[in-house]
């Protein structure tokens, strides 16, 4: 069962998505990534998008650990209950609306919303590959704040994504199947 790590909501119970369309992303890692984002004050007051969602677990807790404002994007009608859910929760938490949730198709959301935000938590399906991929990764890197950071998540096996221009590689972490790829804008 996936839980909030730290801050207002620490230690409450995520609901999940049914079924296995969506991958979670480990405990272990969304502490060390959070830990890293915290160490750097990439949290605190920040505009966060989620892309990819699933549960909305990385956006949550982001919002838990004190980011100003948080948007869960996510098309699958399973996956868009989840984080309505768990977005509720934090929200309560927090004693304000934080949390938001888009439901849709991640290029739609990225056409729609035309505010920049800080951070972006980039999660895809593991089969989102090659071209079709990069051109989200663009997108999502066209919507960061100058100096903002964008961190994807994909299989630790697979070879590594092309990064985005005018994005600069700050580290790729490995934990276990996982590698997470932290890239800044260089504005």
């Amino acid at each position: 069962m996936s839980r909030i790590i730290a801050g207002a909501a620490a230690g409450r119970p995520l609901t999940a998505v049914p079924g296995t369309g969506t991958r979670p992303t480990t405990d272990r890692t969304k502490e060390a990534l959070f830990s890293w984002l915290e160490a750097r004050d990439w949290l605190e007051g920040t505009a966060v998008l989620d892309l990819y969602a699933g549960s909305g677990a990385l956006g949550c807790e982001a919002a838990s650990r004190g980011a100003a404002s948080v948007l869960l994007v996510e098309r699958d009608r399973k996956a868009v209950a989840a984080c309505r859910a768990n977005a509720a929760l934090v929200n309560r938490a927090r004693g304000a609306d934080v949390v938001r949730v888009r439901a849709g198709s991640v290029e739609q959301a990225l056409a729609a919303e035309a505010a920049s935000v800080d951070l972006i938590l980039a999660d895809p399906p593991y089969p989102v590959a090659g071209p079709p991929l990069e051109a989200v990764v663009e997108a999502a890197a066209g919507r960061l704040a100058p100096g903002g950071l964008l961190v994807l998540e994909r299989a630790a096996r697979d070879v590594a994504p092309r990064r985005p221009r005018g994005l600069e590689e700050v580290e790729v972490r490995v934990y276990g199947e996982t590698a997470l790829y932290l890239w800044q804008d260089e504005r």
